[in-house]
């Protein structure tokens, strides 16, 4: 499969919304950041539809998916929101059709569904800022490192942060992972999380510490987490406010430590992605080094041709 294509000037950023609804106006930022990098910005045909907790039905939604990839005016998909849906769209989808074109993808959250899938079928895409995410203001870095991967430059902005050393060493493999609890959803699946020999990055919002727990100990009883590279831990955002006060909990940091840390491979906690205030834009499906002992991660490819 091609590896993505970088963006130019004049080329089209087309809008889309896989998963949950939302309002133009939370797009607004994100459409004249856009273009006031020089892109023009397209929104797909059902990215404004609303329902309950999905946007529209799972046909159209996959169709303007489809469609976007598809069409040859447009250079890259970026996604409105998370949420959910995304993985409803599998049996609409010509995943190997999609990771075909050659084409940016960004977003995160539960958009990982769609990572993992389409990694699988070749195509590198980038854990990224939607256009939910950049209606809030963020730090310089947080832009900067997005305008890096839409011009096909997988190198991370140096003002961001280091992450905490948690087992030391040094690491190499394909970068994987993003939301915890669709990397759990995922195994059993046609379309499997799969961080055997890899970087598998990992962070979540809004769960429980106590559900943090349970999805680490699924991916330690089914085992394959134990065969990867390295791990680099974002942040469990507002995890440790929802504790349940039923049964009580502890800061996610140290549930996250003593579940992966016996596993003796490189490992970080806190790096600056997720669902955090500020957030890198990471390519997924292509090679990285992560030196644990410095709190690094240091692409090893392109993430475009």
């Amino acid at each position: 499969m091609p590896k993505p294509k970088p963006l130019s000037t004049g080329d089209t950023v087309r809008i889309v919304t896989p998963a949950s609804p939302l309002p133009r106006e939370k797009l607004e930022f994100a459409i004249g950041w856009l273009e006031g990098e020089g892109y023009r910005v397209e929104l797909a045909k059902h990215a404004l539809d609303g329902g309950a907790y999905i946007a529209g039905s799972d046909a159209q939604r996959a169709s303007d998916l489809q469609d976007a990839f598809t069409d040859p005016s447009v250079g890259a998909v970026l996604c409105a929101r998370g949420g959910y849906g995304c993985a409803r769209l599998f049996p609409f989808l010509d995943l190997n059709r999609i990771a075909a074109s050659g084409k940016l993808f960004l977003g995160f959250s539960d958009v990982t569904t769609l990572h993992l899938a389409l990694n699988r079928c070749g195509l590198p895409t980038v854990h990224a800022p939607m256009g939910i995410t950049l209606h809030t203001p963020r730090e310089d870095w947080v832009y900067e490192s997005l305008r890096r991967v839409l011009k096909g430059d997988a190198s991370l902005p140096e003002e961001a942060s280091p992450a905490e050393t948690v087992v030391g060493g040094v690491a190499e493999g394909e970068v994987t992972g993003g939301c915890l609890c669709l990397l759990t959803d995922s195994i059993g699946t046609p379309n499997p999380f799969e961080p055997e020999g890899k970087i598998v990055l990992i962070e979540d919002v809004d769960e429980k510490p106590h559900r943090v727990d349970a999805m680490l100990t699924h991916l330690l009883n089914e085992g394959s987490i134990r065969l990867a590279a390295g791990i680099v831990v974002g942040e469990m955002t507002r995890s440790d406010e929802q504790v349940d006060e039923g049964i009580g909990g502890r800061p996610w940091k140290e549930i996250v430590i003593e579940r992966l840390s016996p596993l003796g491979i490189p490992m970080v906690v806190g790096f600056p992605f997720g669902h955090c205030p500020n957030m890198l834009s990471m390519p997924l499906g292509i090679r990285a080094r992560l030196d644990a002992d410095a709190g690094a991660l240091t692409y090893l490819e392109a993430l475009c041709e």
